[in-house]
């Protein structure tokens, strides 16, 4: 559905509600030849955006080469027609009558099974960073504006020209990493785009071929070139006698009469700073998220990386899944990637989508929550923390919450935030919770550790200290919970009040929860106890919170080696005392709550 834009997308696996406005095309596509009568009669002129500005289009087009449905649209902010009525060109000059100015934009429903995101990105734009002076010198264009001006179908018709004087260049110079590589720099971005080096080795090569005595140099960091193929490609530009300059620019002058370009910059392989004279300097710019991105990870509850990119369910075992049930990824919505990568990803992700659909039913895990319902307020607390948006709440009418069971991924945060613990989770009930910490304190209390660790990092990283046979205090006792957001604030008063020197949660590292966000809850519901304890007296050191992934087995056994002498400074008198002010003010706070029911 081309001209279309998702509006809004509700749901769950199996149960995805999509609207979608259609926008009018003014031409009825069914009935248009693509004759180009319309755009012959059209007298607008504006800048082509499929060709980056280097040539120009009328209101009506066709937005670019092999564009499907092949059949023209009108822009109704660029034509005359629209309002007031002085044009209508286009119209007395379609035979065919296709053009319609009334035409209106239509909003469509749509149920899906599951849901492929392929969002796409964004080359780079060099304007703000303008060290290269990529706005202010006529002969310095992106790769893309170079690939259009190399293309047999583009403005010039594949002939290579600078844009000064219309003229072939005797010389062009690559400029690499622009946008991309850059930490620190808060214009570009600290990551490799993926693409760049190879697909400046290829138009080196097309260079050569239409060129055989052009000048061409590329400037780089290295030359990344790991793909099927591309080392041989990289090896056939430099025998074609393309220089490879290891370093990048630091200064581009311009002369001012031919608007040639001198690039001064320190060649990192002899250690000497040269300066270089070329005709036409091409930014081999990088790329970046799509701006729809944003509006899509609303939509979907979608993670992101710290590069702005969504971020898969596990980066080995589920490559093209989201975190979502039901939902994938496909091309450089997760990561930047060549053509070939992102077949293949979509290929997986349709395969991994198709495989989901063939059954006609889903299965889920048994550790779902449940909401009792005579205890249930309506007051959306639970809607508002769940990750996966898998809880409904009627406010207005004052109806209890409904989970989602297909939804679920059991994480148990609707359940630690419930004010009137109207929320119980499968197999990992409070009452079995409870049971486990006054199990560990029945004897000795002084002398354990309370942990409390998610069952994907922490408990993993706990495994992985085992296995690696690194030593860590044998008296931590360790609690499991499917995720952080679990650990309800009851646990740690009880742990406190049955005589626990120290508490532990532990749980992901932000951006790699298994269940989206919620630990970031975690964290501040251990904020709100921090200052609770603060209020009352305690000792706020002795509950702690830390992130441990799977693969951190050294990183637990240092946690809860420090956790061992922390506990040893938490002394009897202090336990006692602990235990006096959380039953004098665990009892006002019931009080209250009984009045305000």
């Amino acid at each position: 559905m081309t001209l279309s834009e998702i509006k809004s997308i509700k749901g769950y696996v199996g149960n995805f509600e999509v609207t979608v406005q259609k926008r009018a095309r003014y031409v009825n596509e069914n009935e248009c030849t693509a004759c180009g009568d319309c755009a012959q009669a059209c007298p607008v002129l504006k800048p082509d955006e499929f060709e980056i500005g280097l040539s120009s289009r009328k209101a009506i087009f066709i937005p670019f080469p092999q564009a499907v449905p092949s059949a023209y649209v009108l822009n109704p902010l660029d034509c005359l027609g629209q309002d007031p009525l002085i044009c209508g060109k286009c119209k007395e000059a379609c035979e065919k009558g296709c053009i319609d100015y009334d035409a209106q934009d239509e909003e469509l429903t749509l149920k899906a099974g599951t849901i492929v995101v392929a969002t796409g990105m964004e080359p780079y734009d060099p304007t703000p960073l303008d060290e290269y002076g990529y706005t202010r010198f006529p002969n310095m264009v992106t790769t893309i504006e170079f690939e259009r001006l190399i293309n047999a179908g583009g403005p010039t018709k594949g002939e290579v020209v600078r844009l000064s004087d219309l003229k072939v260049p005797k010389s062009v110079a690559f400029i690499q990493c622009v946008g991309s590589r850059s930490p620190g720099n808060e214009k570009a971005n600290p990551y490799c785009s993926n693409i760049c080096c190879m697909n400046t080795i290829k138009d080196t090569l097309m260079l050569k071929e239409h060129y055989p005595d052009m000048e061409v140099k590329v400037f780089y960091i290295d030359i990344r070139a790991f793909g099927k193929g591309f080392e041989d490609l990289f090896q056939r530009s430099k025998g074609k006698g393309v220089k490879y300059i290891r370093g990048l620019p630091g200064d581009v002058q311009e002369d001012p009469g031919a608007h040639d370009l001198k690039l001064f910059v320190e060649n990192t392989s002899t250690d000497r700073l040269e300066r270089h004279h070329v005709e036409m300097v091409v930014l081999s710019q990088g790329l970046v998220p799509s701006e729809d991105m944003n509006k899509i990870q609303e939509m979907l509850a979608l993670q992101k990386t710290s590069d702005g990119f969504y971020l898969e369910a596990h980066p080995k075992l589920q490559p093209v899944d989201s975190a979502s049930a039901g939902i994938f990824f496909a091309g450089t919505a997760e990561s930047p990637k060549d053509i070939k990568d992102a077949v293949t990803q979509a290929s997986a992700a349709s395969a991994r989508a198709a495989r989901l659909m063939s059954s006609g039913k889903i299965t889920v895990e048994a550790i779902t929550s449940r909401v009792d319902e005579d205890k249930c307020t309506s007051c959306g607390i639970c809607a508002k923390v769940c990750p996966y948006n898998a809880i409904t709440v009627d406010k207005k009418n004052k109806r209890p919450a409904v989970v989602i069971e297909a939804a679920c991924a059991g994480c148990g945060t609707c359940a630690a935030e419930c004010p009137f613990d109207a929320i119980e989770m499968n197999h990992f009930t409070d009452t079995q919770i409870l049971s486990q910490v006054h199990a560990i304190l029945e004897k000795e209390p002084r002398e354990k550790v309370v942990c409390f660790a998610c069952n994907w990092c922490s408990y993993a990283g706990a495994d992985s200290a085992g296995v690696a046979r690194l030593n860590y205090p044998t008296n931590v006792r360790l609690i499991r919970t499917m995720c952080s957001g679990r650990v309800d604030e009851k646990f740690i008063w009880k742990a406190f009040e049955a005589g626990a020197p120290v508490v532990l949660i532990s749980g992901c590292h932000f951006g790699d929860c298994h269940y989206i966000d919620a630990n970031h809850w975690t964290k501040k519901r251990v904020e709100k106890i921090w200052k609770k304890m603060e209020k009352w007296g305690l000792r706020k050191e002795r509950l702690q919170l830390e992130w441990i992934s799977a693969a951190e087995g050294i990183r637990f056994s240092q946690v809860m080696a420090r956790m061992e002498e922390l506990r040893k400074t938490v002394t009897k008198q202090e336990i006692a005392e602990t235990k006096n002010i959380l039953r004098e003010n665990l009892k006002k706070k019931k009080k209250k709550r009984k009045q305000k029911n």
